[in-house]
């Protein structure tokens, strides 16, 4: 029985390199399997990133309130605070000095300092960001950089051997290692577009931005979150996608943003209840809830009642896939659509299309919103109804409400569309808003 562990624990050891997320090599008298000799070449490529803020901040809450100012004649004055953050990012082009790393990281920084492995410091101008999938590409001087070469995310697999290379509380590079925990995690809130790698590789504050790597030192993932109920690591830790990032820092390089197009569908998930009403036997895929009139989808032929089961002949579990694939797509860009119409597979193909802003008087919504128009939010703002415009004789602009802001919630109710808005201010003669700008929330009562 001795023998037969011996074996079996050299046979273990003796797995190669070569296989996707194996263990190093091991053979009898030599040096235990170490991580050294991949994690010298893959550190170099990862930096630390330092940002400086100056953030205009109100001397008193009251202040927001012109009502107030205007009524004791004081001016609207702000001091300002400066703020610091710590983080992490990835060198992914050498050539061009390129730096993949999250938004959160370098949010409303007025200097971004990098420091390299071998303890240059270079200062980074940023080159674009998408909050919605919290992907942010800078750029440092292109001179004797490393790079990381990056692999296709999309052959992980669960069980397979990750390090995490971050800079985790401001430390200094640090290195944790893990599996991958579980792939396509979605539905968290963390984020607009969500297709998670999850991972017990130790991930804490500071390493958001930093490389997961597999065992040859290849990028697979941007560490960007982790779930925290007592505030420190627990074991489940959060990564964008190597193929994700990437497609998404192509587009921010061309265009300093992502332009995220319209195929014009709502969706849901497929529940085992919907699928016995469908007659299907499976229970992965999406319905189409809605079709938007004119758009990309009903020129399409695509009804409600059609179930999403592929795009561009990679299949969907559920809505969020659906709303993944088609999110990280650009105005002009083909889609390719296996669905079920009438409890037959067919095939649907459509262009995706430039979003059109549809507004309406908000005056038709509710009378306390007389003077604004209201409209959906675009791509890369977040669910909620938008104030396009607010006339400035109104009452919203004399209770502070501003073009931009975006209502997300009214008299206690989850705010995403503009039917939705109608069908809550109907019941009621004011209204309880609960306000999105930038990265602020406030609640206004309008009566």
């Amino acid at each position: 029985m001795q023998l037969n562990k011996l074996v079996l624990l050299a046979g273990l050891l003796t797995i190669t390199e070569a296989g996707f997320g194996a263990l190093p090599g091991y053979a009898e008298g030599q040096p235990l399997p170490s991580l050294a000799p991949m994690l010298e070449r893959a550190m170099p490529a990862v930096v630390n990133i330092a940002t400086r803020s100056e953030i205009q901040v109100m001397e008193h809450p009251l202040m927001r309130d012109p009502f107030f100012r205007h009524f004791f004649e004081i001016p609207g004055r702000r001091s300002e605070r400066r703020q610091n953050s710590l983080g992490s990012g990835v060198i992914i082009d050498r050539e061009s000095g390129y730096v993949l790393t999250n938004n959160h990281v370098i949010d409303k920084a007025d200097e971004i300092l990098v420091t390299l492995k071998d303890g240059r410091q270079l200062n980074a101008n940023l080159v674009g960001t998408d909050p919605e999938s919290d992907v942010a590409v800078i750029q440092i001087p292109a001179k004797n950089l490393t790079e990381l070469p990056v692999a296709d995310s999309s052959r992980l697999r669960v069980g397979d051997f990750v390090v995490a290379i971050g800079n985790p509380f401001g430390l200094g590079q640090t290195v944790t290692s893990g599996i991958i925990s579980a792939l396509g995690r979605s539905g968290l809130g963390i984020e607009g577009y969500e297709d998670f790698i999850q991972t017990d590789a130790s991930i804490n504050p500071g390493n958001s931005g930093g490389a997961l790597v597999n065992l040859n030192g290849e990028l697979i993932g941007i560490n960007t979150a982790i779930i925290a109920p007592s505030g420190g690591n627990v074991g489940i830790g959060f990564a964008i996608p190597a193929n994700m990032a990437l497609q998404l820092m192509s587009s921010l390089v061309k265009h300093g943003e992502v332009r995220r197009g319209l195929l014009g569908v709502s969706v849901q998930d497929l529940s085992p209840d919907l699928a016995r009403a469908f007659d299907l036997d499976r229970s992965t895929g999406a319905v189409i809830s809605r079709v938007q009139a004119e758009s990309p989808a009903e020129q399409a032929g695509l009804e409600t009642g059609d179930i999403i089961l592929a795009i561009n002949g990679r299949s969907v579990a559920n809505s969020a896939g659906v709303r993944n694939a088609i999110g990280l797509m650009q105005v002009g860009d083909q889609v390719e659509l296996e669905v079920i119409h009438e409890g037959r597979k067919i095939a649907r193909s459509a262009r995706i299309a430039k979003p059109e802003t549809v507004g309406v008087d908000g005056g038709l919504i509710h009378p306390t919103l007389s003077g604004t128009r209201l409209s959906m939010t675009a791509p890369g703002q977040g669910e909620g109804v938008l104030f396009s415009e607010i006339i400035q004789t109104s009452y919203p602009w004399a209770v502070g409400l501003r073009p931009g802001d975006i209502i997300i919630n009214a008299n206690n109710y989850r705010i995403r569309t503009l039917d939705e808005l109608q069908s809550i201010a109907a019941q009621r003669r004011s209204l309880l808003i609960r306000i999105q700008r930038d990265n602020e929330a406030f609640i206004v009562h309008l009566q």
